[in-house]
């Protein structure tokens, strides 16, 4: 069970290569869920990320995809839920994230990933991922294929802590 966890917490890790090299710390795992930080003072950042538990369908060809959901204190900026998909999104398509089978979020995308349109949503996407067990995020590839992701929620909880603790 550890060893699994500590392959998850890599396997996120190395997915998240957008900081600069070296700069990303790894805060820890927690269950399906891990928390990094990288930067200091004005340009730190902390974020929570996952992988899917489940994708469909399973024989599309396309990148690894994950959620992050980060917190930018330096800008005053947190709870920003962003998915990428691994593969470029439909033009103009919106992208769907329901959490334990309520009313769906609505997400616009761009290029491989899709965020919330406000602050307002980033913070009600994130309590509702707290509060949660499973989240689904369904969108349209711009070959026009319905791609859904199934998330684990367990763990969120405290990778939501961590990074909460660590940029206060």
């Amino acid at each position: 069970m550890m060893r699994r966890a500590i392959l998850a917490g890599l396997a996120v890790c190395a997915l998240i290569v957008s900081a600069p090299a070296g700069a990303q710390t790894f805060i820890g795992n927690f269950d399906d869920w891990s928390a990094f930080h990288d930067g200091t003072g004005r340009d730190k950042t902390c974020y929570a990320a996952s992988l899917p538990k489940k994708t469909l369908p399973p024989n599309v060809q396309r990148g690894k995809s994950y959620v992050l959901v980060t917190h930018r204190p330096g800008e005053k900026v947190r709870n920003v839920f962003e998915f990428r998909a691994g593969y470029p999104y439909k033009d103009g398509s919106e992208v769907e994230v329901a959490i334990d089978g309520n009313k769906p979020f609505k997400l616009f995308s761009h290029e491989t990933s899709a965020w919330a349109a406000d602050a307002a949503t980033d913070g009600a996407l994130a309590d509702a991922m707290r509060k949660g067990r499973a989240m689904v995020i369904i969108g349209t590839s711009a070959r026009g294929t319905k791609t859904t992701d199934t998330y684990s929620l367990t763990g969120f909880g405290a990778a939501y802590g961590a990074i909460d603790k660590e940029c206060k």
